[in-house]
């Protein structure tokens, strides 16, 4: 039988505790978590960036409607007189 065994008490007593795994796996879980919060900000950053595209292009082609309308308007009135 193991000295434990024979003596009773808890495992602590007997058990070493290895503090370098332990700090490495809380440092791992740590960086696992940073890791996740930054692909969210990014995805969020993403999403913000194709909003932001998609009205620059509506502004894009809402000029480019205004002055055809201009140009076109320009051109009937010019045919009328």
């Amino acid at each position: 039988m193991s000295a434990r065994r024979t003596t009773g008490g808890s495992r602590f007593l007997y058990d070493s505790f290895d503090a370098a795994s332990a700090r490495i796996e809380a440092n791992e879980r740590v960086a696992e978590e940073r890791w996740a919060a930054l692909d969210r900000r990014l995805s969020l950053i993403d999403a913000a960036l194709e909003r932001l595209e998609r009205r620059l292009w509506l502004g894009v082609y809402g000029v480019a409607a205004f002055l055809l309308a201009q140009g076109a308007e320009a051109l009937i009135g010019a045919a009328i007189r």
